[in-house]
């Protein structure tokens, strides 16, 4: 298994959380 596949999946994984965060935050507000 590549390392680049685990750096994507890595970035997507952020990338979503970041997403999640600013959802949450954006409802809190």
């Amino acid at each position: 298994m590549p390392a680049m596949n685990v750096i994507l999946l890595l970035l997507v994984l952020a990338l979503t959380a970041y997403l999640l965060y600013a959802l949450v935050r954006a409802e809190k507000f």
